[in-house]
């Protein structure tokens, strides 16, 4: 499988490293400095690939995306920060007829996560001596906070019961970490994911870069992930 790469920052390189080791090839970098062009200035560069993978920066997704459906490839979106476009991207890709995933985090651990944090929700929510919090840390060049992965969390969650504000820390070099509690006056249940490096997240899109690869349609990865899976 052939993959563009847009946006080669540090999960850029990771995503690169993993497909080539996983067989695959890397034919196109759209680094930083190529991000902003108009979508019809680079498809032909996409056209290159089978599929594209995109790390990039929010304000940037809509362009890419664009590209992505005038070259006639699949992408893979693992940007988060974007949610406000999400009416107008879903019809770029349902009127070219092409193929999108999207994801708040690729990370099948995260996502697993997401199904556990579900279930216990659902069970506290018949005690009402708890409450429930979210709090969240990443490294300190995260733009976005709260991150995509808390608020898709404070989504599952809020199907059972209520999360105030999500706490979020930007410092040093976090990967991510992610912490759903309840709390009582007579104590405390943390669930908590913790993410040791970027690898999870390269991996997650590149198996959805795979299962995507001469499909059609619009696609969020958890959803994926329950095909992949089986």
């Amino acid at each position: 499988m052939r993959i563009a790469l847009i946006g080669y920052g540090r999960m850029g390189h990771a995503v690169r490293d993993l497909a080539e080791a996983r067989g695959h090839d890397v034919p196109v970098i759209v680094g930083e400095a190529h991000q902003h062009m108009a979508a019809e200035m680079f498809p032909e560069t996409l056209r290159m690939a089978d599929v594209a993978i995109d790390f990039s920066s929010a304000e940037a997704v809509c362009r890419n995306v664009e590209a992505c459906m005038l070259a006639e490839i699949p992408i893979v979106v693992g940007t988060t920060g974007w949610s406000d476009e999400m009416s107008d991207i879903t019809a770029i890709v349902q009127k070219s007829g092409g193929a999108m995933i999207f994801g708040a985090n690729f990370s099948i651990g995260v996502n697993l996560f997401y199904k556990v944090a579900e279930y216990a929700a659902e069970l506290f929510a018949r005690f009402p001596d708890y409450e429930a919090f979210i709090e969240e840390q990443h490294h300190s060049r995260k733009r976005d906070a709260p991150s995509g992965t808390a608020l898709k969390l404070k989504e599952v969650v809020e199907k059972h019961v209520t999360i105030g504000d999500i706490a979020a820390t930007r410092a040093g070099n976090i990967p991510g970490t992610h912490r759903l509690g309840f709390d009582s006056a007579a104590d405390q249940i943390l669930l908590e994911h913790t993410a040791r490096s970027r690898d999870g997240f390269a991996l997650g899109a590149i198996k959805a870069a795979e299962w995507i690869v001469a499909k059609k349609g619009f696609y969020e990865f958890a959803d994926v992930l329950d095909s992949i899976s089986k």
